[in-house]
């Protein structure tokens, strides 16, 4: 039997593999028992931050991952894109339709049992293999005695939410459709997948004001906290610099306003929440500011004047352990070999980065269940160098990373072409994938 404590992205998809591959698996999750700050269901692989997966193209490095997951057979990727709701180049969903996927598939697997209870000590001999993937809000008690088995404090940064409105609230004579340099689901549409308010100098100087101006909920010293830079804030952006907005999630090249016939000063982008479309979150709107300050500030957004908010934008703490001095490249750790962290809390970032850790911890929790050698995948590939970078970074300065062209392998021969490089990579990769795929025993291919 293999245990796997946490119903997350990590831990259903770690459960998937090991179960597919035929070994039986109970998945140990603490909510309704136990609930968070942040969750608002008890249904498995929640998604409490955005319902984006990033960038679903090959020559994008999640893109890439994706890919190779898509060849695992990973459960994750799989009930995303079932439920993928339009949002350009990106693989978007609908929160709770993916959710209830992920949870309908893992409840209704024959070797999958799921017990809800809170698990609050490491596990001994008496639970082998097992997969701690609690995510980044692991229970006090669990992080203890983590915190105690590695010999070291966590390592801890805070994240943030964006907030969801209601898209009857939304003016729609304020806004217009596009997809940025018209990539969307359907390329040829008349119409993108995004809605974007489009502001001018003076609502963006308006705007700003009252951003840095508005009363935090809980960190203050932007300074000294540590945001993860993937997810920062908008306000801890905003307090950076004037401009700072207008070339990230403010940018506003390549969307052209109808009215004008050219880019706005600025824009803000709302992308599809449901597969009804009654709901739209906020893209990079991640902040911690006051939901009264929040109402008043976002409502000065042309097109959202009287915006009614499914869901506040909230801050919350992520713990995650130092992987370099913790695991090995197949997610087991040093000290122990049947006992494997996976997902966030296992020091990677991001949705995709969390399902692909619990996909290779489970295929090797099953592995080892069966006698066999557990094993990482190809350096070459997107989720090998995952697994590399976690396990050899620099402990020192260790810091939770996404999947990145920048933490794989360089080519022998680059061309000067990015694009061809980037699908080269990908070419290389996959290759390597299916060799290796096609070399385990015993496995599903």
């Amino acid at each position: 039997m293999i245990h796997v404590i946490g119903g997350g992205l990590a831990g259903c998809e770690a459960a998937w593999q090991a179960a597919e591959l035929g070994e039986d698996v109970t998945i140990h999750e603490m909510r309704p028992v136990r609930p968070t700050a942040v969750h608002q269901t008890d249904g498995l692989a929640e998604l409490v931050c955005s319902n984006s997966f990033r960038a679903d193209k090959i020559d994008n490095a999640v893109g890439l991952i994706k890919e190779e997951m898509r060849r695992l057979g990973s459960l994750v990727i799989r009930a995303a894109d079932a439920t993928r709701v339009p949002a350009g180049a990106a693989l978007a969903v609908d929160r709770h339709a993916f959710s209830k996927a992920v949870t309908d598939a893992v409840t209704a697997h024959p070797r999958i049992r799921v017990s809800r209870e809170e698990v609050c000590r490491v596990p001994g001999s008496e639970w082998s293999p097992v997969v701690i993937a609690t995510g980044p809000l692991t229970s006090d008690a669990l992080s203890k005695d983590i915190q105690a088995m590695v010999g070291e404090e966590h390592l801890a940064f805070y994240d943030a939410i964006s907030p969801i409105v209601l898209a009857e609230s939304i003016d729609m004579s304020k806004v217009f459709r596009a997809s940025r340099w018209d990539r969307s689901l359907s390329p040829g549409e008349a119409e993108g997948d995004y809605l974007n308010c489009p502001m001018t100098k003076a609502e963006y100087d308006a705007f700003y004001a009252a951003l840095t101006t508005a009363e935090s909920a809980t960190v203050h010293d932007f300074d000294k906290e540590k945001f993860f830079e993937g997810c920062l804030p908008i306000e801890v952006m905003a307090h950076r610099g004037e401009g700072t907005l207008r070339f990230g999630p403010m940018k506003p090249v390549g969307l052209t306003d109808p009215k004008t016939g050219r880019f706005p000063y600025a824009a803000v982008q709302l992308r599809q929440d449901t597969l009804a479309g009654d709901h739209y979150s906020l893209v990079g709107f991640q902040t911690q500011i006051k939901w009264g300050d929040q109402a008043r500030v976002l409502r000065m957004i042309p097109g959202l004047e009287h915006a009614e908010f499914v869901r506040f934008g909230m801050v919350h703490r992520n713990t995650y352990i130092c992987g370099p001095k913790v695991l090995l490249p197949t997610w087991q750790t040093r000290h122990r070999a049947d006992l494997f962290f996976a997902g966030q809390v296992s020091g990677v970032e991001g949705y995709v980065e969390s399902a692909a850790s619990g996909l290779v911890a489970g295929r090797n929790a099953a592995a080892l269940a069966r006698g066999e050698a557990p094993q990482a995948p190809p350096r070459s590939t997107a989720i090998g160098s995952l697994a590399h970078y976690v396990s050899h970074a620099d402990p020192k300065n260790y810091q939770p990373t996404n999947i990145t062209h920048g933490i794989m392998p360089p080519l022998d021969n680059p061309p000067r072409d990015k694009m061809k490089k980037k699908l080269m990579i990908a070419e290389r990769a996959l290759a390597a994938l299916d060799a290796w795929r096609g070399s385990l025993v015993g496995t599903n291919h």
